[in-house]
Formats: C-alpha cells, structure tokens, sequence
C-alpha cells in the first residue's frame, strides 16, 4: 500500500483544488472543508493561509 499525499484535487475542485485535496486525503465531505476555509477566510490569516497552499500543494 501506498502512503498518502496531501495533493490538490483534479475531480473536485472549485477554485484551486485545496479543499477538494484536504477533504479525500482526511477522508472528510470536502464540503465541510470549503466551509471551514469560508469561516477562516474572514480573517487575513486564512486568506494567506489558502493562498500558500494552493501555490505548494502539488498537482495530481
């Protein structure tokens, strides 16, 4: 078996793919990860925060 990789989504993505990766790397509805990222996208921290992941996550 393989090990996990946190990667960016290429089937569920919206905007960048960060939450669709999270979402099927914790086994989590990405769903509840967009929403998450919404909350924390109110403040500046968050918005820097998705920012960096979306330019380090790596691509399927």
């Amino acid at each position: 078996m393989g090990s996990k990789r946190l990667v960016k989504s290429s089937t569920n993505r919206v905007i960048c793919g960060v939450c669709g990766g999270i979402g099927e790397y914790l086994n989590v509805d990405p769903t509840i990860i967009r929403l998450l990222a919404v909350l924390l996208g109110c403040t500046t921290t968050g918005i820097i925060v998705y920012l960096v992941a979306a330019v380090i996550m790596p691509e399927v």
